[in-house]
């Protein structure tokens, strides 16, 4: 199913001519953007704030003063939020009720439809479209009517996708795009905009679009203005050969969206499509999850289930290309089953490896404490293994190594104790234990850990110090990774939640670990009761396009 963008007011925003540079530029500029998207919101919301300032100051009686500064606040909202955007639709609504004013009224109500249209409200956009009185309308509002019926039944046509339906939604968008281009003005923004939308509608995209090359390339555009035709532009170019012009100019829209605090946008969307089509998964993932981000702050319903249908099969590759770059492994598409069964074995190995040293050792019956002792180990080291299966597949992937290790000397203390018992050389058994430095393979391990985990979780520690003030905030000195106050918390983040168990990893008391806990969430400046889903929501990175 294809989107029709072009009508889509919403789609916003500018770069010089499409012909701007190579797509990887773009791309660089694009990600630039995303930055800095705060900073674009940050001033839209002053805007708002200024605007919402003078509304209250305005006299309840005066009606048009009223009515100009709801307009400008519905403007700056109706494709930065849904709901906010109703808000003042319907303030103009009522205003113009209060004033008796038809043509306000009537202006309203084409507002009001258009953002019923913008979250996919088919039923009640039509219904508030058949309300308007077209008689009392101006040009201008005219051809705004004109163009959001037109985007509407083309939108439908779209959706349904029916053989029996599509095409009379078809003909009637063309029928009111023909409406709203008589009223425009010739070789204005919207004459030419509403002849490439035309071509789209009508599904006449073989060659560009004369119309959409004019406004790009010899039109002073708002960021806003650009947007729209770069992405509407892009129906153009859908041939196998045309992927980098098509790919290029959805770029630009997805900028322009963002310079305009635009959230109900549909390029950044289609961007992240084509990229996944290309192979680029990891850029596919990032701009399609930004839709996503997008859709859900505006409000879009039918877009968030446009966009849900296509995440989760552009995440799962992404996660398989992952997994294919860190751990060299096969690419293959039950990889979760793949993981399942291999650290099976791997505990099953260990297991067996144990057991074999056991045997082997209380045979010789010497040294049967040290023996136990370093069965016990063993075991709490297959315990470990067995408990970091529900810890998320990339975090087994990146200890495969160490425990490869560990099998490596394993095999090679039980090759050297069966040759000193073959030979009798009972005391050199003992000093080949002695050797074995526990200590220093449990730094090796925490030293592993920290830096596997910090990772995956890039953003732990500033994320756990920003719920502290800054004279208790916990950082590890020059010549640590993690200190012992975080890595508590990092394993309870990995879902290790039990004070026993972490005082095992940790080797303090259990009344230790809860002590730690207790001193450090009365620092906190959240609840304590809190403390624990705030560290749980830190968001591990993206496994490719983050880490």
């Amino acid at each position: 199913m294809r989107i029709f963008l072009p009508l889509l007011f919403l789609v916003i925003f500018v770069c010089p001519a499409f012909s701007v540079g190579k797509t990887d530029s773009l791309l660089a500029v694009l990600k630039t953007e995303l930055a800095k998207q705060k900073i674009y919101d940050d001033q839209k919301e002053l805007r708002i704030k200024k605007l919402k300032q003078k509304l209250d100051a305005t006299a309840q009686n005066d009606f048009n003063t009223q009515y100009d500064i709801c307009s400008k606040l519905y403007e700056e909202y109706k494709v930065y939020q849904f709901d906010s955007a109703y808000v003042y639709a319907q303030k103009l609504i009522t205003i113009s009720k209060r004033a008796n004013n038809a043509v306000h009224l009537n202006e309203s109500k084409i507002k009001m439809s258009f953002l019923l249209l913008s979250a996919g409200m088919f039923t009640e956009t039509f219904e508030s479209l058949n309300q308007v009185n077209t008689h009392l309308l101006g040009n201008e509002s005219k051809l705004q009517y004109y163009s959001i019926k037109s985007r509407a039944y083309s939108d439908l046509a779209d959706y349904n996708n029916d053989k029996n339906y599509a095409p009379f939604d078809q003909r009637e968008a063309v029928k009111f795009i023909d409406s709203a281009i008589a009223m425009a003005k010739p070789n204005s923004f919207e004459w030419l905009y509403h002849l490439g939308n035309k071509q789209v509608i009508s599904n006449n995209v073989q060659k560009p679009s004369p119309y959409y090359t004019e406004l790009l390339n010899h039109y002073k555009l708002t960021d806003h203005q650009r947007a729209m035709v770069a992405t509407g532009l892009s129906y153009f170019y859908e041939g196998p050969y045309q992927s980098e012009d098509r790919t290029r100019l959805m770029a630009i829209g997805a900028i322009n969206d963002i310079r305009s605090s635009t959230k109900e946008t549909l390029a950044i969307f289609k961007l992240g499509q084509q990229l996944y089509i290309k192979g680029n998964v990891e850029d596919a993932y990032t701009f399609i999850e930004e839709a996503m981000d997008d859709a859900q702050f505006y409000g879009a319903r039918l877009r968030k289930i446009q966009i849900g249908a296509v995440l989760p099969i552009i995440a799962a590759q992404k996660i398989l290309v992952a997994d294919k770059k860190s751990l060299q492994a096969e690419n293959e598409k039950n990889r979760f089953l793949v993981y399942f069964l291999s650290i099976t074995v791997f505990a099953i190995v260990i297991a067996l490896v144990s057991f074999i040293v056991f045997i082997q050792l209380k045979r010789v019956k010497v040294k049967e404490k040290i023996i136990e002792d370093k069965n016990v180990q063993l075991e709490k080291i297959n315990e470990r293994l067995i408990e970091d299966t529900h810890i998320k597949e990339e975090y087994i992937g990146y200890f495969f190594n160490v425990i490869s290790g560990y099998i490596l000397k394993l095999e090679k203390l039980k090759r050297g104790i069966e040759r000193k018992l073959a030979t009798k050389k009972y005391e050199d058994i003992l000093v080949s234990i002695n050797e074995i430095n526990i200590k220093k393979e449990r730094e090796t391990l925490f030293y592993t850990f920290d830096h596997v985990f910090l990772k995956i979780f890039p953003n732990f520690i500033n994320t756990f110090n920003s719920l502290f003030k800054k004279e208790d905030q916990i950082w590890p000195k020059d010549n640590e990774v993690l200190n012992t106050d975080l890595r508590i918390f990092a394993l309870m983040r990995l879902g290790i939640n039990d004070n026993e168990t972490i005082a095992n990893i940790l080797e303090y008391s259990v009344n230790t670990i809860y002590v730690y806990k207790m001193r450090i969430k009365a620092k906190a400046l959240v609840p304590s009761d809190q403390f624990d889903h705030k560290i749980m929501d830190i968001k591990a990175v993206d496994l490719v396009n983050k880490q």
